[in-house]
């Protein structure tokens, strides 16, 4: 319980303290683009219209709604980071009464581990998923003008490719230290210093995270489809009847990464934006 109870702290102070990352993430995943591009300079030097960055993306929003602006929708991320956080230490404690007993560090203790984090993942986003929701339209609210939401079962919003890309995730991130840990590090070396084996875990989750951002992209977009916000109508955004058609459309235009990158943020080529110097789209 003690464990527990430290890692809702934890967990809770992290959410805050990536809060205005997210938030601004958000925002250019769902194509606000409040400031025109600048002249700048990309990693060769070369100078190229950029969209604005993380840093001017925040002064922003700062100078429009203060500095409390930046934690639109902290409320119901931090209620689903809570819940979640219990949901899935209660998941792991009941365990799999059939799981098949394997050697560690072979590949069946690896897919038994993994089955068992899936699970208790799984269990944890399909119970948070509304707060999820919540937040994410509580964020898009705060730049948008509405006009009624939309009265639909939180659950089919985005729920299935967030799924998909937290299990895809898993599953790559623990099958890439598996192959590393097992070929490419000596025995000895494995055995003796755990530390060095784990600096290889950041990386991976990268990685892991980067193959499967379209699930995140699409998933935060179905959150906000048709929902009665500005942002998730036309001719601001179109309407997806499924997630596999928002995922078709993103893919047919090249947004797949659509805010991956909040630092170097290149202007597609052929693309005008309609800037707003207000607070709406």
């Amino acid at each position: 319980m003690a464990d527990t109870c430290g890692q809702v702290l934890l967990g809770s102070g992290l959410t805050v303290l990536s809060h205005p990352l997210m938030y601004i993430k958000v925002l250019v995943q769902v194509g606000h683009e409040p400031l025109p591009p600048s002249l700048g300079r990309n990693l060769f030097g070369r100078q190229v219209y950029q969209l604005p960055g993380l840093f001017a993306y925040a002064k922003h929003i700062i100078k429009i709604d203060g500095k409390a602006g930046l934690f639109n929708g902290l409320a119901p991320r931090l209620c689903a980071g809570t819940i979640g956080t219990l949901v899935h230490s209660r998941v792991l404690q009941v365990g799999l009464t059939n799981t098949q007993k394997a050697e560690e560090g072979s590949l069946q203790h690896v897919v038994n581990e993994t089955t068992k984090e899936m699970i208790a993942r799984s269990c944890a986003t399909i119970v948070t998923h509304p707060f999820h929701v919540i937040t994410l339209r509580c964020m898009v609210h705060s730049i948008c003008v509405y006009t009624i939401y939309s009265h639909v079962i939180l659950y089919n919003m985005g729920l299935i490719p967030r799924l998909l890309g937290d299990v895809l995730s898993l599953w790559i991130c623990n099958m890439l230290a598996h192959l590393i840990n097992t070929y490419a590090i000596d025995d000895s070396v494995s055995q003796m210093d755990l530390g060095f084996c784990h600096l290889f875990t950041g990386p991976m989750q990268f990685f892991a995270s980067m193959l499967t951002y379209p699930f995140v992209l699409v998933s935060n977009l179905m959150a906000v489809n048709d929902c009665g916000l500005a942002g998730g109508l036309p001719p601001y955004a179109s309407i997806y009847p499924t997630w596999v058609d928002c995922w078709r459309h993103l893919s047919l235009e090249g947004n797949m990464s659509r805010g991956n990158s909040l630092f170097f943020r290149k202007l597609p080529v052929g693309k005008t934006y309609a800037i707003d110097q207000k607070r709406f789209f």
